[in-house]
Order: structure tokens, then C-alpha cells, then sequence
């Protein structure tokens, strides 16, 4: 009513690329920080992934025999919004919902569907102020009207490996090769598994046949480890990340829990060196960045089963989030095919329809299972990149980062000149630690010589 326009909407805008840029560009906050932001969009962001969490640890224990497509199978049956809704209208959410009366939720699919983001938002909420075992009973209890199919998903059996030997199997490691060669990956990390037969699970590659030490491969764990780094990367996000809407943190996330960071990280830790194929020769095998990827995210359920979720918490505090930073002055957080097209936006004339960069293959070589693509892009007719890839997406990754680096994008050279301003001391640093790590490897060697 009174004062600045822009002062009471400055929290509120989330479109447009300048206002994407500006709050892409702000760090996390060293401690935890309320947000300025009144809707639900933040703790429904929140709530998704514990809802996730929680359905996929239960079907992970529950059915131990099932294999990854299955458990996602059953995953989406419970936490797309049509269930969700449902689940909603069990509490009469509808009643307590606070919104505008326009004709946006008229429509009976409208209002199921912000009933189901309000019980995400609901879950979230329970979690932040109360705690994820809260949140499970909640849960459990919304799932199930009968108290016998509650007791069964909420009192799960243990891991088969635990069953096992419900005390401890460490006493197997001096019978086991294996197991001896992991434990100087367990001094390395300063984590000692009590089951130190999950750790080996977790780095078993799916071509190994099954065995009675691991009691099979780590595709299972891996479809719990993804669900597990989601939670705890989005509780950081949440609470360091004020001023970010959902679709940010959205961004911020996806540069965290991807493929390439996390094979970063398994690389850093040398986890490929501790790797259970069925190659004989025990040559240390080159892993693909997907399988290296794959073997993180085992790792993590593995910490999480044998522990608990606040060893995860510290191993990504310590191995993840730390690169926010780096992402943030980088502006990483951005796919270079969403940078390329945005970049392309910005150029469209007054009036008419905006020119979008447009990928062609242009060749494809090799066998069929070891292919080469060969993609350019084109913009307004023109070829402004080019790119190579083992697959049609990767090569057109490849030729959008070949295009922002060649072609002379104004919206690029604004956003690497608004970084520079606003961070220069802190950029000057990260380029410092950075050549003094390249320096680093160097010196050792020649130490070595």
C-alpha cells in the first residue's frame, strides 16, 4: 500500500533472464536463514523430496528381491500428485488452503493438483519443524487405514546382508581378498562399515554374477543413493538459499546431484581403483563418468544403511557442497544447451517470433555399441558449433559449449562482466587455489624423478 513498488515485489519476481541472473549469482548464506518468500513453492520443494526419500527407503527394504525398474515403478505410483491428492483430501487440505478466489482452481484437476503440492508443502513443514521420523508416521499413516499394512511399512526388516550377520561381519575380512583390499578405502574415507560387506555391494558392477559375499550388484543401492543425495542436498539448499524460488534451487541442485559432479567426486576419492567387475587380470579398469556416477551413489546408500543420515550429511558437506561456490561464479549451474538458447532469446527482434539455436547430426561412426556422434548447431542459419559425443545429447552439449565459446553472445559477455563486479575478490582466490592445485601434482612429480 505504502512506500517503493519494487521493494514489496522484489521477493516475489522470479521471471525474466536479469532477475534469473541476480539470484543465480548470490552465495549461500553461512547459517541457516529464513526466507522472505510467503507461498508454500520452497517447502513443497522441500517436502517432494522427503516424500521421495521416505517411499523409496520403505520399498528398498521391503522388497529385497526387486530389481531398480520395479522399486521406480512402485515409487511413482505413490508420489505422483493424482495420489498425493488423494492423500490431501484424507486431511481436508482443501478447507485450510489459503488462495486468491479467481478461476485458477475452479476446475476440479486445478485444485487436486495445488492439493497435492499443499501436502508436499505439508511434509516439508513436519520435517523442518519436527523430524523425518515425524514426517515417516505421518506418511505411514495417510498410506494405510489398516493398521497391518501400517506395522508392515513402517517396522521394515533389516538389509539381507544384516539379517546375515546381525552383529557384525568384519570377522570375514581376513578369509576375504575382497573385503582386505576395502578397508584402505574405509582408513582413507575415516568411516569403519559394521557390515563391511554392504561397502562391497556397493562397489559391485552389475556385470559380476551373483555371489554370496555381496548377495548381488549395486543397481538397487543405487536407486536409493539418488533418492538420498536429493533430500540432503535439497535440506542445504533450503536453508542456505533464501532468497531462492523452487525453480532456482531447482538449478542450483541439478548442478550438484549430476552424473559429471559426482564422478568428479568418486574420482577425487580413487573409488574406481576399489571397483568389483568380473575382469580377471585385475588391470584397474577406465570407468565411464555414468558408472562412476552409479558407484557414488551406492556408496551413499551403503553409509546410509550401515549408519545413519547424518553421515551422509557430513560426507556432503564436506564433498559436495563445498563447490557450490565455484558453480555459482562459474554460473555451472547452467546446462551450455539452456545457456545457448537463452543467449539466442535475448537477440530476437522487436515483433517477430525469437530464433532458437537448431541441433543437426551431422555424422555417426562406430559400432553399435561404441558410436561417435558428430552434431552442429545452427543459429539463423548459420553454424556456430560443432560437437563430438557417444551420444546425440552429449555431442549437442559439446556443440553448444563450442558456440558460447566462438560466437560473440552480448548476454554473455554481461553476465561474466556482472560476476566480475560483484565477486572479484573472491574470483581472484579461486583462481589462486586453483593454479596452485594444477601446481601441486606437478611438483610431486618432480619429487618423484
Amino acid at each position: 500500500k505504502y512506500g517503493d513498488r519494487k521493494v514489496h515485489h522484489m521477493h516475489m519476481r522470479k521471471k525474466g533472464i536479469n532477475t534469473l541472473i541476480n539470484i543465480m549469482s548470490r552465495l549461500g548464506q553461512d547459517d541457516p536463514t529464513p526466507s522472505r518468500l510467503i507461498h508454500n513453492e520452497r517447502l513443497e520443494f522441500l517436502g517432494d523430496a522427503v516424500v521421495e526419500f521416505l517411499t523409496s527407503v520403505h520399498l528398498y527394504y521391503l522388497f529385497p528381491s526387486l530389481e531398480e525398474g520395479g522399486l521406480a515403478t512402485y515409487r511413482t505410483a505413490i508420489v505422483q500428485n493424482q495420489h498425493l491428492a488423494m492423500l490431501a483430501k484424507k486431511l481436508e487440505l482443501d478447507r485450510f488452503m489459503l488462495y486468491a478466489h479467481g478461476p485458477d482452481l475452479c476446475r476440479e484437476s486445478d485444485l487436486r493438483h495445488a492439493m497435492a503440492n499443499c501436502f508436499e508443502a505439508l511434509i516439508g513443514a513436519v520435517y523442518l519443524e519436527g523430524s523425518l521420523e515425524e514426517a515417516k508416521q505421518l506418511f505411514g499413516r495417510l498410506l494405510f487405514n489398516d493398521p497391518d499394512l501400517r506395522e508392515v511399512w513402517l517396522n521394515y526388516p533389516l538389509h539381507p546382508l544384516q539379517l546375515q550377520e546381525p552383529n557384525t561381519d568384519r570377522q570375514l575380512i581376513e578369509t576375504s581378498p575382497v573385503l582386505q583390499k576395502l578397508t584402505e578405502f574405509e582408513e582413507a574415507i575415516g568411516v569403519i562399515f559394521t557390515h563391511v560387506r554392504l561397502l562391497a555391494r556397493a562397489f559391485t558392477l552389475r556385470t559380476v554374477g551373483f555371489n554370496h559375499l555381496t548377495l548381488g550388484h549395486n543397481q538397487r543401492m543405487e536407486f536409493l543413493g539418488d533418492s538420498i543425495m536429493q533430500l540432503v542436498a535439497t535440506e542445504y539448499l533450503f536453508i542456505h538459499f533464501p532468497d531462492h524460488h523452487e525453480g532456482h534451487l531447482t538449478l542450483l541442485r541439478s548442478s550438484l546431484v549430476n552424473n559429471r559432479t559426482q564422478a568428479k567426486v568418486a574420482e577425487e576419492l580413487g573409488m574406481q581403483e576399489y571397483a568389483i567387475t568380473n575382469d580377471k587380470t585385475k588391470r584397474p579398469v577406465a570407468l565411464r563418468t555414468k558408472t562412476l556416477a552409479d558407484l557414488l551413489e551406492s556408496f551413499i546408500a551403503a553409509l546410509y544403511i550401515d549408519k545413519d543420515l547424518e553421515y551422509v550429511h557430513t560426507f556432503m558437506n564436506v564433498c559436495f557442497f563445498p563447490r557450490l561456490k565455484e558453480f555459482i561464479l562459474n554460473q555451472d549451474w547452467n546446462d551450455p544447451k539452456s545457456q545457448l538458447q537463452q543467449c539466442c532469446l535475448t537477440l530476437r527482434t522487436e515483433g517477430k517470433e525469437p530464433d532458437i539455436p537448431l541441433y543437426k547430426t551431422l555424422q555417426t561412426v562406430g559400432p553399435s555399441h561404441a558410436r561417435t556422434y558428430t552434431v552442429a548447431v545452427y543459429f539463423k542459419g548459420e553454424r556456430i558449433g560443432c560437437g563430438k559425443g557417444p551420444s546425440i545429447q552429449q555431442a549437442e552439449m559439446g556443440a553448444a559449449m563450442d558456440a558460447l565459446e566462438k560466437y560473440n553472445f552480448p548476454q554473455m559477455a554481461h553476465q561474466k562482466r556482472f560476476i566480475e563486479r560483484k565477486y572479484r575478490q573472491e574470483l581472484k582466490e579461486m583462481r589462486w587455489e586453483r593454479e596452485h592445485q594444477e601446481k601441486e601434482p606437478d611438483e610431486t612429480e618432480d619429487i618423484k624423478k
